[in-house]
């Protein structure tokens, strides 16, 4: 690694530049959307968009907070998230440890039957899906909803696990089935803690896409009460469009629980991303 005093102060000072531009145009659209949370429609509409509010209107979040009914969304936001990120963890990793450790003739074609679900967008499933939760009466279900989550999931984590797993020295489980452990406790003693970086990743990943999914959900429930975060705030585009204060605190609301899930897990974040890089 480069010793940051011998490089030249000018490459130096370009490259902080640079950073703290692309800085600046990350945080500085949170920033303004806070903001705009704080200003009454009257104030948005007539004065500069970029100003910060002259009268601080503290009133916007707990009237779109009722107006949205959050309380239930954020409920049925953590209830998804959380089914989809244990059982995509648990499943992908046992598959991926098959993949990796216990290969038959079957295995490059179960694995390429996953790897191709990378390449499928979620455009191309949705009406699939649709017909047939709603021909085996799993619409409007939140059974209905969990599934198309871990399985759309599925293929990006059972890659990563796969790649990661075989990485893990052949010796290290042969020895302990000599010890006379079963394949189900070398998976739970020796795989998964060997594998928690790249478990770390793809819980990451999967915590970002569940929480933030709209447009599947949108189709696959009717009813308010099992609806998610996310068609929650897209309410405020309808009826609530003119109320430019609401929409703004809507949205502030739905950024907060990943800002805050940010803030509490940085570290392992920032750690998992590093650590879990796939092994050649």
């Amino acid at each position: 690694m480069a010793d940051i005093r011998k490089i030249n102060p000018f490459v130096l000072a370009l490259m902080y530049l640079i950073v703290g531009i692309f800085a600046v145009l990350a945080i500085y659209p949170l920033f303004w959307t806070i903001m705009q949370a704080f200003k009454t429609t009257q104030e948005y509409i007539l004065y500069s968009k970029l100003s910060l509010p002259k009268t601080w209107f503290y009133l916007n979040f707990p009237q779109a907070w009722k107006a949205g009914e959050f309380p239930g969304l954020i409920g049925n936001s953590i209830f998804y998230t959380s089914i989809t990120v244990i059982s995509v963890i648990l499943f992908s990793f046992m598959a991926g440890f098959a993949f990796a450790k216990l290969p038959t003739k079957l295995t490059p074609v179960l694995h390429s039957s996953f790897i191709v679900g990378i390449l499928i967008t979620l455009q191309c499933i949705m009406v699939p899906l649709f017909l047939m939760l709603n021909a085996v009466g799993l619409y409007n279900t939140r059974i209905g909803v969990l599934i198309p989550y871990i399985g759309i999931a599925l293929p990006i984590a059972v890659y990563l696990a796969t790649a990661y797993i075989k990485g893990i020295p052949d010796e290290v489980i042969e020895s302990a089935r000599i010890d006379g452990a079963k394949f189900l406790t070398i998976f739970r003693v020796i795989i998964m803690p060997m594998a928690a970086p790249v478990a770390t990743t793809v819980a990451i990943l999967i915590v970002t896409r569940t929480w933030n999914e709209f447009m599947l959900i949108n189709i696959l429930v009717s009813s308010t009460r099992l609806k998610s975060l996310p068609v929650g705030i897209y309410m405020f585009s309808g009826a609530l469009a003119s109320d430019f204060g609401k929409q703004f605190a809507a949205l502030v609301i739905g950024m907060l629980p990943m800002i805050i899930f940010y803030i509490i897990f940085r570290k392992q974040i920032v750690k998992g991303v590093a650590a879990g890089a796939v092994k050649g």
